[in-house]
């Protein structure tokens, strides 16, 4: 399973400028999403994430090229999954349960929290705006379309839980892309699954998170 070290930018929080986070989290080492469990759908986009924290919330930055692009969904807690649409799942404390935060290319939003993937509360609206994003749309050489997706997630979001500092601490996690309404549907993971059948909610093939 992949392992990753989550970096603590200090001085940094809720209260930053998502620009100026964006730009920082440049400089931060990218982590590949580039497995394919699935045969059926091969078709792999260019994705990469990195990753760091801050005194109350959590960074993290999504860079995508991919052959087009959909934003259909603009509701929260919507199916953004059916868009082009990254993912983030952790538990804490070697818990079953997780949150789920999905997001399409134009930052709608979509949490859950649960033990499997039919069995999801999701958080309220209320919570989920404290999310703050930046999406950035272009279209590239070779006609693939790249986007770029920085979001902070407030430590309020794991409402679940009571985190007042990550430093120290050991999650499990995965990260994903996916697009199942586009005119190529795919489903690609950091870390690898091992499923007959397309399925993100699966936490025993979650790779591990160490916060710096």
């Amino acid at each position: 399973m992949n392992h990753l070290d989550v970096e603590f930018f200090e001085g940094y929080s809720t209260q930053s400028a998502i620009a100026e986070v964006s730009i920082l989290l440049d400089g931060v080492s990218k982590n590949l999403i580039n497995q394919t469990p699935w045969v059926q759908y091969d078709y792999c986009p260019a994705v990469q994430f990195a990753m760091g924290y801050g005194n109350d919330c959590i960074f993290l930055k999504y860079y995508v090229s991919e052959t087009s692009i959909q934003a259909a969904n603009g509701t929260t807690n919507g199916p953004v999954y059916q868009d082009s649409c990254v993912e983030f799942f952790v538990s804490f404390n070697d818990e079953k349960a997780y949150y789920n935060f999905e997001f399409n290319c134009i930052g709608t939003t979509h949490v859950g929290y649960g033990e499997n993937k039919d069995s999801r509360e999701l958080l309220r609206n209320d919570l989920i705006s404290q999310i703050k994003y930046q999406s950035v749309i272009s279209n590239r050489q070779g006609g693939d379309v790249h986007w770029e997706l920085t979001v902070a997630i407030p430590f309020s979001l794991f409402c679940y839980h009571k985190l007042a500092n990550l430093g120290g601490q050991n999650c499990k996690a995965n990260f994903y892309k996916c697009g199942d309404h586009l005119p190529m549907p795919h489903f690609v993971s950091w870390t690898n699954i091992n499923s007959e059948e397309p399925n993100f909610h699966l936490p025993e093939f979650f790779g591990s998170l160490k916060f710096k």
